[in-house]
């Protein structure tokens, strides 16, 4: 399944996250998804696993594994390469060994100090506070990534992490609309408001973190996993699906983009497996009680400041 997005191109509506893949692992478990049926991927030069994505895309292109207009790839702009769009995104597509990306997304709604080319470091001053550099307008940023489009390095381009505020004030400049926008949102965290505004003009919204990071977000964040809910478990044993089947589904029906990640090939043949069972309107209801405004990924631990404060 695949959602159109605003420049004509189009997204599959679920797709596998590379965030926190271990190096040594990547290249196997990408072909692995590759031959399962995934098609799309979502990367970004934060997650230092650039260069070990590309030589996975390498060997499924060179081996006709799959063709590269098969794939529909994302990869993101960084906080401290704000300054150096374009130098920032063609260092992305020569680690990622492609000739254009799919989708290239802001990271973040902040310009941090500057660390070099595709570095992505997060510089702290003496109080362990990021470093931002307010020098640098989101609206400049915004027009050199409408040049990447322009130069026929990138097909689409978006957004991740804004909100309603931020969201609103990019259409009011913007000569390429945004497609889509990251966000988080699960169960535990459903930002109905920001959806509903981004659907209402043409913004596609991807889910990220869509499973609520379970494990990982629970040691990294101090985070609660929607998946123990009582409610998930309800509806999976109704179905006969995971509870994570579940939250996919749910994403998916409620019109978003979602990209789990797994290093499981087990579970990343059970997260594809989603489109055959449909969540009636009551489940959907059901789901809607576990709302607890809950955000997992809580980048305030690294900068010293809560930046959605």
């Amino acid at each position: 399944m695949a959602i159109t997005l605003n420049s004509g191109f189009k997204m599959p509506v679920l797709g596998l996250g590379v965030w926190r893949m271990d190096r040594n692992e990547i290249k196997n478990l990408l072909l692995s998804a590759i031959n399962l049926g995934y098609r799309h991927f979502d990367c970004a030069a934060d997650y230092k696993n650039e260069l070990e994505v590309g030589e996975a895309f390498k060997e499924a292109f060179d081996t006709d594994l799959v063709k590269r207009e098969d794939l529909f790839i994302t990869t993101k702009l960084w906080n401290s390469d704000h300054g150096h769009v374009i130098e920032a995104c063609k260092n992305s597509l020569k680690k990622l060994q492609l000739e254009y990306l799919d989708l290239y997304l802001i990271h973040f709604p902040m310009a941090s100090k500057h660390s070099g080319i595709g570095t992505t470091r997060s510089i702290l001053d003496d109080e362990g506070v990021l470093e931002v550099d307010a020098t640098i307008s989101l609206e400049a940023t915004w027009h050199e990534m409408e040049k990447l489009v322009e130069m026929g390095l990138v097909r689409s381009i978006g957004i991740s992490n804004y909100d309603v505020y931020l969201t609103r004030d990019i259409l009011s400049y913007s000569k390429i609309k945004p497609a889509v926008n990251q966000i988080e949102t699960h169960p535990y965290f459903q930002r109905d408001s920001l959806i509903k505004f981004c659907h209402k003009y043409g913004i596609a919204i991807t889910a990220h973190t869509p499973l609520g990071g379970a494990l990982a977000n629970t040691e990294r964040f101090g985070s609660v996993s929607c998946l123990d809910d009582p409610v998930l478990k309800k509806l999976s044993d109704k179905h006969n699906k995971s509870p994570a089947q579940i939250v996919l589904r749910w994403g998916v029906q409620r019109n978003t983009i979602v990209i789990p990640k797994s290093s499981k090939t087990k579970r990343l043949e059970e997260n594809l497996n989603i489109f055959d069972f449909e969540l009636s309107k009551e489940d959907m209801e059901l789901i809607k009680t576990m709302e607890r405004n809950q955000r997992s990924n809580t980048p305030a631990k690294a900068w010293g400041i809560d930046v959605y404060a």
